[in-house]
Protein backbone atom coordinates (compact mmCIF):
# COMPACT_ATOMS: atom_id res chain seq x y z
CA UNK A 1 0.00 0.00 0.00
CA UNK A 2 1.22 3.45 -0.94
CA UNK A 3 0.24 6.45 1.17
CA UNK A 4 -0.34 9.59 -0.89
CA UNK A 5 -0.43 12.96 0.85
CA UNK A 6 -2.16 16.00 -0.62
CA UNK A 7 -2.43 19.47 0.89
CA UNK A 8 -0.42 22.60 1.50
CA UNK A 9 3.33 23.14 1.49
CA UNK A 10 4.66 26.31 3.10
CA UNK A 11 7.48 28.14 4.79
CA UNK A 12 6.88 29.50 8.28
CA UNK A 13 8.74 32.67 9.25
CA UNK A 14 8.69 32.73 13.06
CA UNK A 15 9.55 36.06 14.71
CA UNK A 16 9.80 36.99 18.40
CA UNK A 17 8.94 40.49 19.62
CA UNK A 18 10.49 41.19 23.05
CA UNK A 19 7.67 43.47 24.22
CA UNK A 20 3.88 43.57 24.21
CA UNK A 21 1.88 44.55 21.14
CA UNK A 22 -0.65 46.35 23.37
CA UNK A 23 1.98 48.90 24.40
CA UNK A 24 2.32 50.06 20.79
CA UNK A 25 -1.30 50.16 19.68
CA UNK A 26 -3.43 53.28 19.93
CA UNK A 27 -6.99 52.07 19.59
CA UNK A 28 -8.30 55.60 19.08
CA UNK A 29 -6.08 55.69 15.97
CA UNK A 30 -6.98 52.20 14.75
CA UNK A 31 -8.68 53.63 11.65
CA UNK A 32 -5.24 54.76 10.40
CA UNK A 33 -3.04 52.04 11.89
CA UNK A 34 0.65 52.20 11.00
CA UNK A 35 3.03 50.38 13.29
CA UNK A 36 6.31 48.50 13.00
CA UNK A 37 7.76 45.95 15.43
CA UNK A 38 11.51 45.39 15.71
CA UNK A 39 11.91 41.67 16.41
CA UNK A 40 14.74 39.90 18.24
CA UNK A 41 14.87 36.82 16.04
CA UNK A 42 13.46 35.20 12.93
CA UNK A 43 13.55 31.56 11.89
CA UNK A 44 12.53 30.21 8.51
CA UNK A 45 11.05 26.76 9.03
CA UNK A 46 9.58 24.09 6.80
CA UNK A 47 5.83 23.65 7.13
CA UNK A 48 2.50 23.23 5.42
CA UNK A 49 0.08 20.48 6.42
CA UNK A 50 1.06 18.06 3.65
CA UNK A 51 4.78 18.57 4.20
CA UNK A 52 4.40 17.97 7.93
CA UNK A 53 2.31 14.82 7.46
CA UNK A 54 4.73 13.40 4.91
CA UNK A 55 7.71 14.09 7.18
CA UNK A 56 6.09 12.28 10.11
CA UNK A 57 5.14 9.33 7.92
CA UNK A 58 8.78 9.07 6.84
CA UNK A 59 9.85 8.99 10.50
CA UNK A 60 7.51 6.03 10.98
CA UNK A 61 9.20 4.20 8.12
CA UNK A 62 6.92 5.03 5.19
CA UNK A 63 7.91 6.51 1.85
CA UNK A 64 4.81 8.65 1.21
CA UNK A 65 4.14 10.24 -2.16
CA UNK A 66 3.56 13.98 -1.84
CA UNK A 67 1.23 15.55 -4.42
CA UNK A 68 0.77 19.30 -4.60
CA UNK A 69 2.32 22.58 -5.69
CA UNK A 70 5.11 24.84 -4.51
CA UNK A 71 6.97 27.88 -5.76
CA UNK A 72 10.32 28.44 -7.43
CA UNK A 73 11.95 28.64 -3.97
CA UNK A 74 11.07 25.03 -3.10
CA UNK A 75 14.39 23.43 -4.11
CA UNK A 76 16.01 23.11 -0.68
CA UNK A 77 12.74 21.99 0.90
CA UNK A 78 12.32 19.30 -1.77
CA UNK A 79 15.87 18.06 -1.16
CA UNK A 80 15.20 17.93 2.60
CA UNK A 81 12.04 15.87 2.17
CA UNK A 82 13.70 13.45 -0.22
CA UNK A 83 16.60 13.02 2.21
CA UNK A 84 14.11 12.07 4.96
CA UNK A 85 12.46 9.43 2.77
CA UNK A 86 9.57 11.33 1.20
CA UNK A 87 8.81 10.91 -2.50
CA UNK A 88 8.34 14.54 -3.60
CA UNK A 89 8.08 13.73 -7.30
CA UNK A 90 4.39 14.68 -7.22
CA UNK A 91 5.13 18.29 -6.26
CA UNK A 92 4.93 20.70 -9.19
CA UNK A 93 6.89 23.94 -8.93
CA UNK A 94 5.13 27.07 -10.20
CA UNK A 95 8.04 29.08 -11.56
CA UNK A 96 6.42 32.52 -11.31
CA UNK A 97 5.19 32.10 -7.72
CA UNK A 98 6.66 31.73 -4.25
CA UNK A 99 5.92 28.75 -2.02
CA UNK A 100 3.12 29.74 0.39
CA UNK A 101 4.55 31.65 3.33
CA UNK A 102 3.25 32.30 6.83
CA UNK A 103 4.76 35.23 8.76
CA UNK A 104 4.15 34.88 12.49
CA UNK A 105 5.18 37.58 14.98
CA UNK A 106 4.71 36.63 18.66
CA UNK A 107 4.99 38.98 21.65
CA UNK A 108 5.84 38.20 25.28
CA UNK A 109 2.20 37.40 26.08
CA UNK A 110 2.07 34.89 23.19
CA UNK A 111 -0.22 37.19 21.21
CA UNK A 112 0.38 36.78 17.49
CA UNK A 113 0.12 38.90 14.38
CA UNK A 114 0.05 36.61 11.33
CA UNK A 115 0.18 37.25 7.60
CA UNK A 116 -0.24 34.38 5.13
CA UNK A 117 0.66 34.50 1.46
CA UNK A 118 -0.93 31.67 -0.53
CA UNK A 119 1.40 32.00 -3.53
CA UNK A 120 1.66 28.77 -5.51
CA UNK A 121 -1.15 27.14 -3.53
CA UNK A 122 -3.62 28.97 -5.76
CA UNK A 123 -2.62 26.54 -8.52
CA UNK A 124 -3.23 23.35 -6.51
CA UNK A 125 -6.54 22.71 -8.27
CA UNK A 126 -4.40 21.78 -11.31
CA UNK A 127 -2.84 18.87 -9.39
CA UNK A 128 -4.21 15.43 -10.17
CA UNK A 129 -4.10 11.88 -8.87
CA UNK A 130 -5.32 10.23 -12.07
CA UNK A 131 -1.89 9.46 -13.52
CA UNK A 132 -0.31 8.13 -10.33
CA UNK A 133 -1.22 4.50 -10.93
CA UNK A 134 -3.32 4.33 -7.77
CA UNK A 135 -5.59 1.43 -6.89
CA UNK A 136 -7.89 0.33 -4.11
CA UNK A 137 -4.87 -1.00 -2.23
CA UNK A 138 -3.49 2.54 -1.74
CA UNK A 139 -4.51 5.27 0.71
CA UNK A 140 -4.84 9.01 0.01
CA UNK A 141 -4.84 11.75 2.62
CA UNK A 142 -6.84 14.81 1.61
CA UNK A 143 -5.67 17.61 3.89
CA UNK A 144 -6.16 21.41 3.82
CA UNK A 145 -5.43 23.24 0.58
CA UNK A 146 -7.73 25.26 -1.69
CA UNK A 147 -11.42 24.23 -1.71
CA UNK A 148 -11.20 23.50 -5.45
CA UNK A 149 -8.25 21.14 -4.97
CA UNK A 150 -9.88 19.40 -2.01
CA UNK A 151 -12.98 18.72 -4.09
CA UNK A 152 -10.96 17.53 -7.10
CA UNK A 153 -8.90 15.07 -5.04
CA UNK A 154 -12.05 13.65 -3.46
CA UNK A 155 -13.79 13.21 -6.81
CA UNK A 156 -10.72 11.58 -8.36
CA UNK A 157 -10.42 9.12 -5.47
CA UNK A 158 -14.07 8.24 -5.88
CA UNK A 159 -13.65 7.72 -9.62
CA UNK A 160 -10.53 5.60 -9.14
CA UNK A 161 -11.95 3.61 -6.25
CA UNK A 162 -9.09 4.67 -3.96
CA UNK A 163 -9.82 4.85 -0.21
CA UNK A 164 -9.08 8.21 1.34
CA UNK A 165 -8.91 10.06 4.64
CA UNK A 166 -10.84 13.34 4.54
CA UNK A 167 -9.32 16.00 6.80
CA UNK A 168 -10.43 19.51 5.75
CA UNK A 169 -8.95 20.85 9.00
CA UNK A 170 -8.54 24.60 9.23
CA UNK A 171 -10.12 25.01 5.80
CA UNK A 172 -13.48 23.84 7.19
CA UNK A 173 -14.69 27.43 7.77
CA UNK A 174 -13.89 28.30 4.13
CA UNK A 175 -15.50 25.23 2.56
CA UNK A 176 -19.13 25.46 1.56
CA UNK A 177 -21.62 22.68 2.21
CA UNK A 178 -21.19 21.16 -1.25
CA UNK A 179 -17.39 20.86 -0.88
CA UNK A 180 -17.85 19.08 2.45
CA UNK A 181 -20.59 16.82 1.09
CA UNK A 182 -18.42 15.79 -1.86
CA UNK A 183 -15.52 14.98 0.45
CA UNK A 184 -17.70 12.91 2.75
CA UNK A 185 -19.40 11.00 -0.06
CA UNK A 186 -16.61 8.47 -0.59
CA UNK A 187 -14.39 8.99 2.45
CA UNK A 188 -13.22 5.97 4.38
CA UNK A 189 -12.17 8.16 7.32
CA UNK A 190 -13.23 11.64 8.51
CA UNK A 191 -10.85 13.50 10.82
CA UNK A 192 -11.20 16.82 12.63
CA UNK A 193 -11.13 18.53 15.98
CA UNK A 194 -14.13 19.46 18.12
CA UNK A 195 -14.51 22.91 16.60
CA UNK A 196 -14.17 21.70 13.01
CA UNK A 197 -16.87 19.07 13.53
CA UNK A 198 -19.21 21.72 14.88
CA UNK A 199 -18.48 23.96 11.90
CA UNK A 200 -19.02 21.20 9.32
CA UNK A 201 -22.25 20.01 10.95
CA UNK A 202 -23.66 23.54 10.96
CA UNK A 203 -22.82 24.07 7.29
CA UNK A 204 -24.44 20.76 6.36
CA UNK A 205 -27.42 21.57 8.60
CA UNK A 206 -27.18 18.25 10.42
CA UNK A 207 -26.27 17.23 13.96
CA UNK A 208 -22.73 16.28 14.92
CA UNK A 209 -24.01 12.75 15.60
CA UNK A 210 -25.27 12.55 12.03
CA UNK A 211 -21.96 13.85 10.73
CA UNK A 212 -20.01 11.28 12.73
CA UNK A 213 -22.11 8.52 11.15
CA UNK A 214 -21.38 9.70 7.60
CA UNK A 215 -18.12 7.71 7.26
CA UNK A 216 -17.12 4.18 8.28
CA UNK A 217 -14.39 5.55 10.55
CA UNK A 218 -14.51 8.95 12.26
CA UNK A 219 -11.83 10.50 14.45
CA UNK A 220 -12.33 13.55 16.65
CA UNK A 221 -9.29 15.09 18.34
CA UNK A 222 -9.89 16.93 21.61
CA UNK A 223 -6.52 18.40 22.55
CA UNK A 224 -5.48 17.57 26.10
CA UNK A 225 -8.49 15.26 26.41
CA UNK A 226 -7.11 12.86 23.80
CA UNK A 227 -9.20 11.66 20.87
CA UNK A 228 -12.26 9.57 20.04
CA UNK A 229 -12.55 6.97 17.29
CA UNK A 230 -15.99 5.99 16.00
CA UNK A 231 -16.97 3.13 13.69
CA UNK A 232 -20.25 3.55 11.78
CA UNK A 233 -21.31 6.30 14.18
CA UNK A 234 -20.66 4.34 17.38
CA UNK A 235 -17.82 5.21 19.76
CA UNK A 236 -15.30 2.39 19.47
CA UNK A 237 -12.34 3.57 21.51
CA UNK A 238 -11.12 6.54 23.54
CA UNK A 239 -7.45 7.39 22.99
CA UNK A 240 -5.43 9.07 25.76
CA UNK A 241 -2.71 11.59 25.08
CA UNK A 242 0.91 10.45 25.26
CA UNK A 243 2.91 12.11 28.06
CA UNK A 244 5.24 14.89 26.90
CA UNK A 245 8.40 16.13 28.57
CA UNK A 246 7.66 19.78 27.77
CA UNK A 247 4.99 21.56 25.74
CA UNK A 248 7.24 23.71 23.57
CA UNK A 249 5.11 24.31 20.46
CA UNK A 250 1.78 22.64 19.65
CA UNK A 251 1.95 23.79 16.01
CA UNK A 252 2.06 20.74 13.76
CA UNK A 253 0.87 18.31 16.43
CA UNK A 254 -2.34 17.61 14.54
CA UNK A 255 -0.39 16.87 11.37
CA UNK A 256 1.81 14.40 13.23
CA UNK A 257 -1.31 12.79 14.70
CA UNK A 258 -2.78 12.35 11.23
CA UNK A 259 0.43 10.71 10.02
CA UNK A 260 0.26 8.19 12.85
CA UNK A 261 -3.40 7.57 12.15
CA UNK A 262 -2.74 6.93 8.46
CA UNK A 263 0.15 4.63 9.35
CA UNK A 264 -2.06 2.49 11.58
CA UNK A 265 -4.88 2.33 9.04
CA UNK A 266 -2.52 1.46 6.19
CA UNK A 267 -1.06 -1.43 8.20
CA UNK A 268 -4.44 -2.55 9.57
CA UNK A 269 -3.41 -2.14 13.20
CA UNK A 270 -6.11 -2.42 15.87
CA UNK A 271 -7.91 0.89 16.41
CA UNK A 272 -6.61 1.34 19.94
CA UNK A 273 -3.03 0.81 18.72
CA UNK A 274 -3.59 3.07 15.72
CA UNK A 275 -4.85 5.88 17.96
CA UNK A 276 -1.95 5.51 20.38
CA UNK A 277 0.60 5.56 17.56
CA UNK A 278 -1.03 8.79 16.40
CA UNK A 279 -0.98 10.27 19.91
CA UNK A 280 2.70 9.45 20.39
CA UNK A 281 3.68 10.86 17.00
CA UNK A 282 1.89 14.05 18.05
CA UNK A 283 3.77 14.17 21.37
CA UNK A 284 7.14 14.23 19.60
CA UNK A 285 6.04 17.24 17.55
CA UNK A 286 4.87 19.17 20.61
CA UNK A 287 8.28 18.89 22.28
CA UNK A 288 10.15 20.86 19.59
CA UNK A 289 9.68 24.32 18.12
CA UNK A 290 8.78 23.87 14.48
CA UNK A 291 6.84 21.18 12.69
CA UNK A 292 9.72 19.15 11.25
CA UNK A 293 12.45 19.55 13.85
CA UNK A 294 11.80 16.41 15.91
CA UNK A 295 13.11 12.96 15.14
CA UNK A 296 13.35 9.41 16.48
CA UNK A 297 14.42 5.94 15.47
CA UNK A 298 11.90 3.14 15.12
CA UNK A 299 13.37 1.49 18.20
CA UNK A 300 13.02 4.71 20.21
CA UNK A 301 9.41 5.07 19.13
CA UNK A 302 8.59 1.49 20.17
CA UNK A 303 10.28 1.94 23.55
CA UNK A 304 8.46 5.19 24.26
CA UNK A 305 5.18 3.59 23.21
CA UNK A 306 5.72 0.89 25.85
CA UNK A 307 6.60 3.46 28.52
CA UNK A 308 3.61 5.67 27.67
CA UNK A 309 0.90 3.04 27.32
CA UNK A 310 2.22 -0.03 29.13
CA UNK A 311 1.98 -2.22 26.03
CA UNK A 312 4.37 -3.41 23.37
CA UNK A 313 4.53 -2.01 19.86
CA UNK A 314 6.65 -4.56 18.00
CA UNK A 315 9.53 -2.96 16.14
CA UNK A 316 8.61 -5.37 13.33
CA UNK A 317 5.57 -3.21 12.59
CA UNK A 318 7.79 -0.24 11.88
CA UNK A 319 10.38 -2.33 10.08
CA UNK A 320 7.65 -3.69 7.81
CA UNK A 321 6.76 -0.15 6.80
CA UNK A 322 10.35 0.58 5.82
CA UNK A 323 10.48 -2.57 3.74
CA UNK A 324 7.45 -1.63 1.62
Amino acid sequence: MRIVVTGSLAFDYIMDFPGYFRDHLLMEKAHMLSVSFLVDSMRKMRGGVAGNIAYNLALLGERPLLVGVAGHDFGDYRAWLEAQGVDASGVKEITHEFTPSCFINTDRANNQIVAFYAGAMGHDHQSSLTERGLSDSDLVLISPTTPEAIERFALECQQLGVPYIFDPGKQAPRLDAEHIAVGLRGARVLVGNDYEFGMMARKLEISEEELIAKTPLTVITKGEQGSLIYTDGTLAVTIPIAPVSDVVDPTGAGDAYLAGLAFGIAHELPLDVTGRVAALASAYAIEQRGCQEHGYSREQFAERYRAAFGAELPVEVLNAARAV
